[in-house]
């Protein structure tokens, strides 16, 4: 078994899951990113090589090409990192993917639906629960392993957005999977966590960042500035760091300040 943590994160090509992997290298984890561009040197979106991140941090990168949404996909992923590096430390469920195009909850098509669906929440879950069971494998044989998850949903987990009805019902539902794993991997000492993103800046909200702009501008986040990815990473840092070992099954809302009622 390699002696380094290892962290498996999905969606690490681009965005908030490139920023976690880099955050995570530099805390000595090694990497393997999971994503459907993710080519053979882990070319990550900015056109940063993540093997040169990685390197100058001393630690690996296995870079795996793969989307989650196809289930038979998931054992392939698993014990490539086994066979590469022998233990898992850290599962972030970071892929996600938005509507192709942005429709009136009464024109959801079915097929944009689903699209969604097999990704943000069936796709996460399945490859939660193969990665747990490899999880607990590896604690009865090393139990000084202390594996965790990490769920990365959104804030349209509680907030509605009449246009986007399929997103926000996937993350609701990944929402409610954080604490079914919480509840059910307690016992092997694996905790479970909930990071809710704001309003990041992404590939993902660049199309609408017209509207984001005047939104921010009126008020609707009260620190008044957008997200950035390294915001979110930071808190995958927080709880890798264990600072956080009794807290499972938490949300850690990473939005600005969205989640304060106001008057």
């Amino acid at each position: 078994m390699n002696s380094k943590p290892l962290a498996l994160i999905t969606g690490a090509s681009r965005g908030i899951g490139q920023s976690i992997a880099e955050h995570l290298a530099a805390e000595g984890f090694n990497i393997a990113g999971v994503a459907r561009t993710m080519g053979n040197e882990g070319v990550v979106g900015t056109g940063r090589s993540a093997t040169c991140v990685s390197e100058s941090h001393e630690v690996e990168f296995l870079p795996i090409r793969a989307d989650i949404s196809e289930l038979t996909s998931h054992a392939t992923i698993v014990s490539q990192v086994m066979e590469r590096f022998g233990r898992i430390d850290l599962l972030v469920n970071n892929a996600g993917i938005a509507p192709e195009k942005r429709l009136d909850l009464l024109e959801t098509t079915p097929e944009d639906f689903d699209r969604i669906m097999s990704t943000n929440l069936r796709g996460a879950f399945f490859l939660s629960q193969t990665v747990a069971g490899k999880m607990i494998e590896i604690q009865e044989k090393h139990p000084e392993v202390k594996p965790q998850i990490i769920f990365v949903t959104s804030v349209s987990a509680v907030a509605s957005s009449t246009n986007r009805a399929a997103y926000c019902i996937s993350k609701a539902g990944l929402s409610m999977t954080v604490r079914l794993f919480a509840d059910r991997l307690a016992e092997h000492g694996i905790n479970v966590y909930e990071i809710r993103p704001g309003i990041i800046a992404t590939d993902m909200t660049a199309p609408a960042k017209e509207k984001y702009d005047r939104q921010i501008a009126a008020g609707l986040i009260p620190q008044g500035r957008w997200g950035q990815p390294t915001d979110v990473a930071k808190a995958v840092v927080a709880i890798a760091r264990g600072y956080f070992d009794y807290s499972t099954g938490m949300i850690f809302e990473v939005s600005g300040g969205m989640n304060v009622q106001r008057l």
